[in-house]
C-alpha cells in the first residue's frame, strides 16, 4: 500500500512540476522528501528580463519567416508566378515585409494574418519584386508603374528579367540595369537576348558578358564601350582584360573612358607603350572612368613634366587606386611647401621623383620635426640631396633623431664640384654646395649629358658655373631642350657656351617667344639674327612693346600662341 502511495504521489508531483516548467519559469533542482524523486523544476524568484527578450527575438525570427512564406503562397499560389520568383521575392525584400508585419496585429500568427490580409487588401507587387532586384525603396518608389500592380500585367518586364536571369545575371544585381538602362526591360522577345549574344560574339565568355552588364547596363543600350573595345583591341589589349579588371560594385562612363583613352593613346610613343602601361595598371582608365588619371596628367605637367615624364611615373605606379597615389602625391607637395622649400626645388623633386611621393603617406611635419629632432631647413637639403629619404619618414615608420651634423652634404658631391675646380672647404665651395641640386651621381649624369652632345669638358664647366641651374634639371630635360634648339631652331649646340641660361627656361617658354620670333621674320618686321638672349630673356611685356606690336596683328598672334603652348598658364 505505501509503495502505491508513493507512486501516486510522485505521479501528481511530476505533472505538477511539468505545468510549472510550461509557465517559463527559471530552473531550480527540487528533491521529494521520502521518495527519492528529484525534478528540474522552473523558480519564479529567478524570472528575468533575458528570457522574455529571447522569447521575443525568437516570435520576431519566427513571424519573418511566416511572412515569407505567406507571400510566397500568394505569389505563387494566387498570383501564378513561378515559384522561383516567387521564393526570391519573399526571401529577398526585407522592407517590404517589415512593413507588412507592421499591418498585422497578431505576430505571433502572422500567415494566418497575412493569408486574411492579401485575401482584402491586394499588394503592389513590384514593390517587393524591386527590393529583391537590389533597389533600396528611396530608389524604386518614383519607378512604380502608376497603372499597374501586378507583375503579370507587365509581361515584357517579367520575360526580360528571366533572359537576365538565366543568362547568369544575378537576380539582386538586376535593379542597377533597370535603373541605369531601363528600356531594356520594354524590349520584344528575343531583343534582348539577342544584345547579350552580340556581345558575346565580340569573344567575352557568358559569364565576362553577365559582369560586364551587371556593371555597367549603358553597354546595352548606347554604342560608346564597342568604341572603346575597337580602340583597345587595336593595340592589342584582348577582351580578357575587360573581364579581369571590371568590378560589378563600380559605375564606368564609357563615353568619358573613350575620351580619356585617346588623350592617353597620344601621349604613348607606340601601341605597344599603352598596351604595356594598361596592362601593368587597369586603373590609368578604368578608375573613375579615367578622371583622375587625366587630373594626375594636368598636375605633372603644371610642375614642368614632360610627356615622357608622365609615362615614366605611370609606368611605376605602385599597386594602389590612382587616387590614393594622386592624394599622397598632393600631401607630399604641401609638405614641401609647409617646410618652405623653394618652389623650383618643389617643381624638380615632382618632376624627378613623383613615384616616390606617391608612394608615401607622410607623417605632419610637426611629428617629424619634434622626432627627427630638426629644422625646416635641414629637412629640406636632407630631401634635395636625396628624395628617397622620405619614404622613412611615412605613417607607421617608427623615427630616429638625425645625428648633429654641421654639414650634410655628401663627399660624392664635393667631389663632383672639386672636379670643377672649386676648392674644398672654401666659401665658393660652400655657396656651390648650396646652389647644385641633386646628388653627385645626378649631376655628374647631367653634366656628361652636356658633353656627349658636342660640347668641351672645359665649356660645359665654365657654363654650370655661370648657370649652375642648367645640371638642376634632369638629364631627359637637358636633353630634350637640346634637341630642340638643334633640330627645330637650327642652332648650332656651341651657342650655349654664350648663352646656357637657355636651358634654364621652360620648353613652353622656348617654344612660345621662338614661334613668335619666326612669325615675325617671316612678315619681315624683325632681323632674323638676333641672339638667343636677345629672344628669350627680355620680359614678356618689353617683348611686345619692343617687337610683336610692330605687326597690327602681332597680339592676336602671340596670344595664339601662348594659348597653344601653354596648356594651362600655371605650367613651369
Amino acid at each position: 500500500m505505501n509503495n502505491l502511495l508513493k507512486r501516486q504521489t510522485c505521479s501528481v508531483l511530476k505533472w505538477a512540476f511539468a505545468n510549472l516548467a510550461q509557465n517559463n519559469l527559471t530552473p531550480s533542482k527540487t528533491t521529494i522528501k521520502g521518495t527519492g524523486f528529484s525534478y528540474i523544476t522552473q523558480n519564479p524568484r529567478f524570472y528575468g528580463r533575458k528570457a522574455h527578450i529571447q522569447s521575443h527575438d525568437l516570435i520576431k525570427d519566427n513571424s519573418v519567416i511566416e511572412a515569407q512564406d505567406a507571400l510566397i503562397e500568394y505569389l505563387h499560389s494566387t498570383r501564378n508566378l513561378q515559384y522561383v520568383d516567387a521564393e526570391n521575392i519573399s526571401r529577398n525584400s526585407p522592407n517590404f515585409l517589415e512593413k507588412l508585419l507592421k499591418s498585422v496585429e497578431n505576430e505571433k500568427d502572422a500567415k494566418q494574418s497575412l493569408r486574411r490580409l492579401f485575401c482584402y487588401h491586394p499588394i503592389n507587387e513590384f514593390e517587393p519584386f524591386f527590393e529583391s532586384m537590389g533597389m533600396k525603396p528611396c530608389e524604386y518608389s518614383s519607378l512604380l508603374p502608376r497603372d499597374m500592380m501586378y507583375l503579370a500585367d507587365d509581361q515584357r518586364l517579367l520575360a526580360n528579367y528571366h533572359v537576365l536571369c538565366e543568362y547568369g545575371v544575378s537576380p539582386n544585381k538586376i535593379g542597377k540595369i533597370y535603373i541605369e538602362a531601363h528600356e531594356v526591360f520594354g524590349y520584344d522577345h528575343g531583343s534582348l537576348l539577342s544584345k547579350l549574344n552580340s556581345l558575346q560574339a565580340k569573344g567575352f565568355t557568358q559569364s565576362g558578358v553577365a559582369k560586364l552588364v551587371s556593371s555597367c547596363p549603358n553597354v546595352l543600350v548606347n554604342d560608346d564601350f564597342l568604341k572603346v573595345l575597337e580602340a583597345l583591341t587595336d593595340v592589342g589589349i584582348a577582351h580578357s582584360w575587360f573581364e579581369e579588371n571590371i568590378l560589378e560594385e563600380n559605375s564606368y562612363n564609357w563615353s568619358k573612358i573613350l575620351e580619356h583613352l585617346c588623350l592617353i593613346k597620344g601621349l604613348c610613343c607606340s601601341n605597344g607603350d599603352l598596351k604595356e602601361l594598361l596592362y601593368n595598371n587597369s586603373t590609368i582608365l578604368l578608375e573613375d572612368s579615367g578622371d583622375t588619371a587625366i587630373s594626375l596628367i594636368v598636375f605633372l605637367i603644371k610642375f614642368g613634366a614632360s610627356i615622357d615624364d608622365v609615362l615614366t611615373v605611370f609606368k611605376q605606379l605602385p599597386q594602389i587606386k590612382i587616387r590614393v597615389f594622386q592624394s599622397n602625391l598632393k600631401n607630399c607637395h604641401q609638405f614641401l611647401r609647409d617646410i618652405e622649400m623653394d618652389d623650383d626645388d618643389i617643381a624638380n623633386i615632382i618632376r624627378t621623383h613623383s613615384h616616390v611621393l606617391g608612394s608615401c603617406r607622410l607623417k605632419s611635419v610637426k611629428t617629424l620635426l619634434n622626432g627627427l629632432n630638426s629644422g625646416k631647413k635641414r629637412l629640406c637639403d636632407i630631401i634635395k640631396e636625396n628624395p628617397l629619404e622620405l619614404k622613412k619618414w611615412v605613417i607607421g615608420k617608427k623615427l630616429k633623431a638625425l645625428p648633429k651634423s654641421k654639414n650634410n652634404f655628401s663627399e660624392e658631391k664635393i667631389r663632383f664640384l672639386s672636379t670643377l675646380g672649386f676648392v674644398e672647404n672654401s666659401d665658393e665651395m660652400n655657396k656651390a654646395l648650396k646652389l647644385f641640386r641633386g646628388n653627385g651621381g645626378e649631376l655628374q649624369e647631367r653634366f656628361d649629358c652636356l658633353v656627349n652632345a658636342g660640347l668641351t669638358r672645359d665649356d660645359v664647366a665654365e657654363m654650370v658655373k655661370l648657370a649652375p641651374q642648367v645640371i638642376n634639371q634632369t638629364r631627359e630635360v637637358i636633353e630634350m631642350k637640346i634637341s630642340f634648339l638643334v633640330n627645330d631652331l637650327g642652332y648650332n649646340v656651341s651657342s650655349l657656351v654664350k648663352y646656357p641660361a637657355f636651358l634654364s627656361y621652360s620648353i613652353q617658354k622656348i617654344k612660345h617667344r621662338f614661334a613668335m620670333y619666326k612669325w615675325l621674320t617671316d612678315r619681315g618686321k624683325v632681323n632674323g639674327n638676333l641672339a638667343l638672349s636677345t629672344v628669350l630673356a627680355t620680359s614678356d611685356k618689353k617683348f611686345v612693346r619692343v617687337y610683336v606690336d610692330r605687326d597690327p596683328e602681332g597680339l592676336i598672334v602671340w596670344d595664339k600662341y601662348k594659348k597653344q603652348f601653354f596648356s594651362d598658364e600655371k605650367a613651369v
